[in-house]
């Protein structure tokens, strides 16, 4: 090996200081509770500073006499100045209300909140809340921490994911398009950094240039990349992930290489156990080490499956499960229940949902549609709505309904595709908790286990049909403020426009009482006759 993972002593030495202890800190002394404190009420000490340097200068600035010019100034305008403003505001108001709602439906966001969070936040003293997603970890301090964090978690990698090279490309070269958004590889590059990578990097030149490779958008140059890094140290078996995930046009290449990356990975996995206590940073290189090798384990058990070797993938996920019991947030259990549910084993099926279908543990629509289907299996071959209508249902048949309707209340959008009422695409590497995604991932697996059950597509029809409406559709977004805010200014602008051009009497009056409110000093404004009380004369409505 050119590089190799070098000695334990080598890497003590490179190593920093210990960090310290997390959640103890040196006491702060007053000069940095005072900065601390300034820096929370920045904004509001502006705020004031500038209103009292105001009242200072209002002499100097003769602020008084300038506001009763631009009072004066205001109350000469005639109506027509009126309409032309607020017919401009309204239209002006109009556009951005348009362009809200189109950047609303396209990227589920407003735009001027996205702006004022991201740029004038900062300005004004404020700081963006970091989201850290859980890792999965391989000590029980950090396996909690990140247990504390599922329930936060909504976008979840999909544990199903298919291949790039053997399956999503083989779409691309048929159709010519592209399967994945740009969006679903960007989190999958952010996931083969967080697993797939650590600080002790640096310290091998191989992993170096797969640091690179990994946050590389363009497929051949990380191909290219991988190449480089076995050049440099032939064990590399983050290296031969990547070619296995992306180069490999068949599911028998990406095995071939996972077997190669299995076999380094094994060997640099007990080089880093033997080093874990030297420093924070050996700890993490073999959690780094832990995660490359439970993802190659996983996806050989996934070539295993869609090879037919299906009790070979059932006792690999087996053992990764019973190896390394603290990985539930990688939902290991998913790929083993449609595995178990392919060989028929409902037996096993149960044992699994009973250990895995906790309050304790986020749900999944695998979880629940599963728990449906083993219900829905005792009854669905005899059941029938008319037979049902007549004499009700059964003990079992209202625990499979029960089931389904337990199911349709996690994720409603499942039923349409496992009824073929959608068209089925392939399944993106990252879905969404209760969404359509999910609902597209578990359907692309799962239909072909509904269909061998008789009647079981039946059953879920018949209770679906029956408990489903509109508003039961989950999530449903809500409109953000400035779309109201937006709208509201364009329609009241464009009332008042309106109402001034029809009634510019009446607006002008509202208008002059308006002014002597906000400057109530004696004054003749041009072009007012304060003795005959003409209202038209006040506002110069003679020119209208």
């Amino acid at each position: 090996m050119a590089d190799g993972y070098g000695s334990c002593e080598a890497g003590a030495a490179a190593a920093t200081a210990p960090a310290p202890a997390p959640g103890l800190s040196p006491p702060l002394g007053w000069k940095e509770r005072l900065r601390a404190g300034l820096a929370g009420t920045g904004a509001s000490l502006w705020f004031v500073a500038g209103l009292g340097l105001l009242y200072a200068l209002r002499v100097p600035l003769r602020l008084c006499e300038n506001l009763a010019a631009v009072t004066v100034f205001l109350n000469s305008l005639t109506p027509k100045f009126y309409v032309a403003l607020t017919g401009t505001s309204s239209l002006i108001s109009g556009v951005i209300f348009i362009f809200e709602w189109w950047y609303f439906h396209k990227h589920g966001t407003s735009f001027i909140e996205q702006v004022s969070v991201s740029h004038l936040r900062p300005l004004m003293g404020g700081t963006e809340s970091s989201i850290s997603e859980p890792v999965s970890l391989s000590s029980n301090r950090q396996s909690e921490a990140g247990r504390q964090n599922l329930s936060e978690c909504k976008v979840w990698r999909n544990p199903l994911n298919l291949f790039r090279g053997a399956e999503y490309r083989r779409y691309t070269w048929v159709t010519g398009k592209e399967p994945l958004t740009y969006y679903d590889m960007n989190l999958s590059a952010q996931d083969h950094q967080t697993l797939f990578t650590c600080d002790t990097d640096i310290l091998r030149p191989s992993d170096t240039v797969m640091q690179k490779a990994w946050r590389e958008r363009n497929p051949p140059a990380r191909i290219k990349a991988a190449y480089q890094a076995l050049e440099l140290n032939n064990d590399c078996a983050t290296a031969y992930v990547l070619l296995a995930e992306e180069e490999a046009t068949t599911i028998v290449d990406a095995e071939r290489l996972f077997k190669q990356a299995l076999k380094a990975g094994e060997t640099i996995y007990r080089r880093s156990q033997q080093c874990q206590h030297h420093s924070p940073q050996h700890e993490a290189q073999l959690r780094r080490d832990t995660n490359v090798l439970v993802y190659i384990k996983r996806r050989l058990a996934m070539c295993a499956r869609k090879l037919g070797r299906i009790r070979e993938a059932v006792k690999i996920m087996r053992d990764l499960m019973k190896e390394f019991p603290l990985l539930t947030m990688l939902n290991i259990h998913e790929n083993l229940l449609e595995s178990l549910l392919e060989l028929q084993a409902y037996a096993d099926v149960q044992a699994v949902l009973a250990k895995y279908d906790d309050i304790s543990l986020p749900k999944s629509a695998a979880i629940c549609y599963t728990a449906a289907l083993l219900k829905t299996r005792t009854v669905s071959d005899k059941f029938s709505p008319e037979t049902a209508s007549r004499r009700g249902l059964s003990t079992a048949e209202i625990n499979a309904v029960e089931a389904i309707h337990r199911a349709v209340e996690f994720n409603p959008h499942v039923p349409k595709y496992l009824l073929e009422m959608k068209s089925l695409i392939l399944p993106p590497e990252h879905i969404l908790k209760r969404g359509d995604s999910e609902a597209i991932a578990y359907a692309f697996f799962h239909l072909q286990h509904w269909k061998r059950i008789e009647g079981a597509l039946n059953l879920l029809q018949c209770t679906w049909e029956g408990n489903f409406h509109h508003v039961s559709v989950y999530p449903k977004k809500e409109l953000p403020f400035f779309i109201h805010f937006t709208a509201g200014l364009c329609s009241s602008t464009a009332m008042i426009a309106l109402l001034t051009h029809q009634f510019p009497e009446i607006m002008g009056i509202f208008a002059k009482a308006a002014l002597r409110l906000w400057h109530p000093q004696p004054w003749a404004p041009l072009g007012f006759e304060e003795e005959t009380g003409d209202v038209k004369s006040d506002l110069g409505l003679s020119d209208w």
